[in-house]
């Protein structure tokens, strides 16, 4: 069974850093593009940033998170990261990580890891 484990939430003052890593796991043929959404309580899931699979990986980034989060993977180990850095307080959400999978029968998933909370506070 295919799925995504994420690690690296926890609270942070403002101005701070934080690494968000998701590893994919299972019967994998490739892992096509990865990326991160977060949530707050009677919000819309939004995109932070994503990255696709070809080398070099394009990255693209939602409006607010521009300039300070930076999204990469390691191919070799279906693992895509998020450095986030100089942390606002609405940065303050619950994270998920998100990939499009094709599976070891080639069949197509769209997947989406458990989410981790992020909060910036003093």
């Amino acid at each position: 069974q295919v799925q995504l484990v994420e690690s690296g939430g926890g609270l942070v003052q403002p101005g701070g850093s934080l690494r968000l890593s998701c590893a994919a796991s299972g019967r994998i043929f490739r892992v096509n593009v990865m990326g991160w959404y977060r949530q707050t309580p009677g919000m819309q899931r939004e995109m932070v940033a994503t990255i696709t699979h070809d080398r070099g990986g394009s990255t693209s980034y939602g409006d607010a998170v521009k300039g300070r989060f930076t999204i990469s993977r390691d191919n070799a180990k279906n693992t895509v990261y998020l450095q986030m850095n100089n942390l606002k307080s609405e940065d303050t959400a619950v994270y998920y990580c998100n990939a499009m999978i094709v599976d070891a029968v080639l069949i197509n998933r769209n997947k989406w890891g458990q989410g981790t909370q992020v909060t910036v506070s003093s």
